[in-house]
């Protein structure tokens, strides 16, 4: 009888055989995005901090000691957050 473009079924045992495509590296991908992210973060609050500086904005000792907090604080806690996330997931995997 005649397929007629239906595929066949594959065992599941077999589908990482077929398939041409290589497995995804998601850490590094997602240790990228976030690389992309926090300079991203970095470089906006560095130019708008700029622009405060320089109209007289940032005059106070607190002033300059919340720079560094705002600049590098989410980037960090983001990470944190993905690095938990990660350890999460790994908790559901099955042991061989």
């Amino acid at each position: 009888m005649p397929n007629f473009g239906i595929p066949r079924r594959v065992p599941a045992n077999d589908l990482r055989a077929e398939s041409s495509s290589p497995p995804l590296n998601w850490r590094r991908g997602l240790f990228r995005v976030w690389i992309l992210v926090s300079a991203g973060w970095i470089m906006g609050w560095t130019i708008y901090l700029l622009l405060e500086g320089v109209q007289g904005s940032l005059s106070t000792r607190g002033d300059f000691i919340e720079v560094p907090i705002l600049l590098f604080a989410p980037p960090i806690a983001l990470w944190l957050f993905g690095y938990a996330s990660a350890w999460a997931i790994k908790g559901f995997e099955i042991e061989k």
